[in-house]
């Protein structure tokens, strides 16, 4: 629509008349005009992809321009790196800096086709990357020994309703000592706010730290994540990188090959020290005799076919944990060094008659009533050097999450001291065994 100048003055003519829609001047294309913008441009046209469409970028290079970058998860700043190479690429062929690669080599000229690859085996490569490297390790720093100073941090735990303010380690300490949840270090995490958010997002969303499944309410997700001992972050997940120091700390490495590379120097030292480190095998006794073996199945095999003893159907049939299984050795083991039949309880000269006598009424292969050896005081084993409680093992149970909650311990209240040395269970075995003493 045209605009012409009128009004009390006089007319100038028809050349004052605007006939054509006016712009104003735009800024100048180019490299100096994407990196102004938040996008991460192509190297080689003016397609843009925001920085979280890495790698839609990445397919758009290689589909249409046939251009691979090399190990692009190891590029400290991305975009720095692209806008780079776009000015380089602007100034000089892409055959100056990258390797060609032909595929379908053997096929028609016409239907070949080239490749380029971009990789730090150039030196100019390499040096870019080093210094977007130790820039942002620079960046890094500076915000941890930020955080690690700053006294105005406030936040509220993400297992309890308690509020905390002044530095971030009262937090984490807290969450590590009184519910068991230790992300590490205060001094090894870097933008802890934004880290404490991501964790407090997925319990929001009702999902496992550790194994990331989701439940169907709150509640269930606190019995299982107590229950599981999953009160802890999953270290395999590449989201939690970026809140840790160590990965900011060599150029091209993540922190499991840090920790590989340290771990296997520490084997190598080992491997020195103990050059001479023999193995013997460690020998288990029979429950009923002096015989040895040196693994528990040949030690099984003989009490069964020797003494007819069944260790493992026994196991088997009355659902014995391991703990169990310690008291059931030790209470044996007590019985036959007092030469008492476990299950009659008639006493005997010497250890062969008892056997003897157990062989032949069948007392051997039975148990007696639970209650009398699932006692607190067959934790102990009669004999210290017991190997054989050193083999024993539950691998074959199966533990529900119902049963899991019975830990057996035994534990005492020290609140009474005095209490505590009349009423021990170490109290009580120290009076048998002085009893025991006085009749000789």
């Amino acid at each position: 629509m045209a605009a012409c100048r009128g009004g009390a003055g006089p007319a100038r003519g028809d050349t004052e008349c605007i006939l054509e829609p006016l712009s104003l001047p735009e800024s100048p294309g180019g490299v100096d005009a994407v990196e102004s913008s938040p996008c991460v441009p192509c190297i080689f046209c003016k397609e843009c992809y925001l920085l979280a469409e890495q790698d839609q970028l990445l397919k758009h290079m290689i589909i249409e321009h046939k251009l691979v970058i090399a190990d692009v998860k190891l590029v400290a700043d991305f975009r720095s790196y692209i806008l780079y190479w776009k000015r380089r690429f602007a100034e000089q062929p892409i055959t100056d800096f990258c390797s060609v690669i032909r595929t379908n080599s053997k096929a028609p000229l016409e239907e070949q086709d080239n490749y380029f690859l971009l990789c730090d085996v150039l030196p100019e490569d390499r040096l870019l990357r080093e210094q977007l490297q130790q820039k942002r390790l620079r960046e890094i720093l500076e915000q941890q020994q930020q955080e690690r100073c700053d006294t105005s941090f406030h936040s509220m735990c993400m297992f309890c309703d308690q509020e905390f303010t002044g530095n971030r380690s009262v937090l984490l300490n807290h969450m590590a000592r009184e519910h068991a949840f230790n992300i590490g270090l205060p001094d090894n995490i870097v933008n802890c706010y934004e880290f404490l958010a991501v964790l407090q997002g997925k319990l929001d969303n009702l999902q496992c730290l550790y194994c990331e499944k989701v439940f169907r309410d709150k509640n269930t997700l606190k019995d299982h994540m107590r229950k599981k001992q999953h009160r802890r972050i999953n270290a395999k997940n590449k989201e939690y990188d970026k809140f840790y120091i160590i990965n900011y700390l060599e150029f091209g490495k993540s922190w499991e090959e840090v920790q590989s590379e340290d771990d296997r120097e520490l084997l190598d030292n080992l491997e020195e020290d103990w050059s001479d480190w023999e193995e013997h095998p460690v020998c288990a006794v029979c429950l009923f005799c002096e015989q040895q073996a040196d693994t528990t199945e040949k030690l099984y095999l003989h009490m069964q076919k020797s003494h007819g003893f069944d260790f493992p159907k026994i196991k088997s049939e009355h659902g014995l944990n391991f703990y169990q299984q310690v008291k059931l050795v030790n209470f044996i083991r007590r019985e036959i060094h007092h030469c008492r039949c476990y299950n009659c309880q008639e006493k005997f000269q010497s250890k062969e008659i008892l056997i003897s006598h157990m062989e032949e009424t069948k007392h051997i292969a039975f148990l007696p009533a639970r209650s009398t050896w699932d006692q607190p005081q067959y934790y102990f084993p009669t004999y210290e050097n017991d190997t054989l409680l050193c083999t024993l093992s539950d691998s074959e149970d199966v533990i529900t999450e119902d049963q899991s909650e019975e830990v057996p311990v035994v534990s005492e209240d020290i609140s009474s001291l005095k209490a505590l040395k009349q009423s021990s269970v170490l109290n009580q075995l120290l009076c048998k065994e002085n009893k025991s003493w006085e009749k000789f």
